[in-house]
């Protein structure tokens, strides 16, 4: 009875501790509360507006542009990229398209979502959406795989006839991500996430001499609301953990029922 009680004791301690760290939400789906949406949206790479996850981003364009944002994501994150574009009230066919780049600059498939839709002669507005894969900690060199750091969204028609080029379109984008546990954890790690200014900073640390005092790194200033995680921490560690000490109160259980009482009878002597 007091191997029970024990262990009926060790089970409930290990849920309380283990409840919340597996039950915690992600900090990076959560909605920016400064309040202040960009409304605007650049050009190229270089200049690509910088949003927050859960944050809505709009920009008033021409048919024709490229309009870039980019946005910060961690590793076990599945971003969702959703864009709608605003047509004026008489336009042409036209086929809109959102891509999404890595910290690389490396074209990520969506793996799912309508990524490129035609809008008819009379169609107002047009959705579009792509799911990404989930974010890696660490990948092999050679992989595509999706890793820590900045992404871009890039938006543009890219089927518009020449009547249509120039029409003011408005175009609003926005980011999420859902936690994919740990089952998507890798045993392994980036030294530095991959942001805009990290090499030439990282250069710079590192004492390069005269022409690395001179160098400046602009680094990205969007990162996920509690940082830049490690790579190494994930829920496996609370499953691993529980597994392992109910494990350790099974092996007590089974050899407190079979070692018996640990002596033999004693039978008296015959006369």
């Amino acid at each position: 009875m007091r191997f029970i009680r024990a262990l009926s004791a060790a089970v409930l301690l290990l849920g309380v501790a283990a409840g919340p760290a597996v039950a915690g939400p992600s900090p990076s789906a959560s909605p920016s509360q400064d309040g202040g949406a960009p409304t605007e949206a650049g050009t190229s790479f270089r200049t690509a507006t910088e949003i927050e996850q859960g944050q809505r981003a709009t920009a008033n364009g021409s048919a024709g542009d490229y309009l870039y944002w980019s946005f910060p994501a961690d590793a076990g994150g599945r971003p969702t990229v959703r864009a709608s574009v605003r047509l004026p009230e008489t336009h042409a066919p036209q086929t809109w398209r959102i891509d999404v780049y890595d910290g690389l600059r490396r074209r990520q498939a969506c793996q799912w979502g309508a990524e490129n839709r035609t809008a008819a002669a009379d169609a107002s507005t047009l959705e579009l959406a792509c799911v990404l894969r989930t974010v890696r900690a660490w990948s092999e060199p050679w992989a595509n795989d999706p890793l820590p750091g900045t992404y871009y969204v890039r938006l543009t028609a890219v089927r518009l006839p020449t009547s249509d080029l120039g029409v003011p379109v408005g175009a609003e984008v926005r980011v999420d991500s859902k936690d994919a546990g740990g089952a998507a954890a890798v045993d392994g790690s980036l030294a530095e996430p991959l942001v805009p200014g990290v090499a030439v900073s990282s250069g710079k640390d590192d004492g390069g001499g005269e022409d690395g005092e001179d160098r400046g790194a602009v680094l990205s200033a969007i990162e996920p609301q509690d940082g830049w995680s490690s790579g190494w921490w994930s829920d496996r560690w609370v499953w691993t953990g529980a597994g392992a000490v109910l494990a350790a109160l099974a092996g007590i259980g089974g050899y407190a029922l079979t070692r018996g009482s640990g002596r033999p009878p004693r039978v008296p002597p015959t006369a």
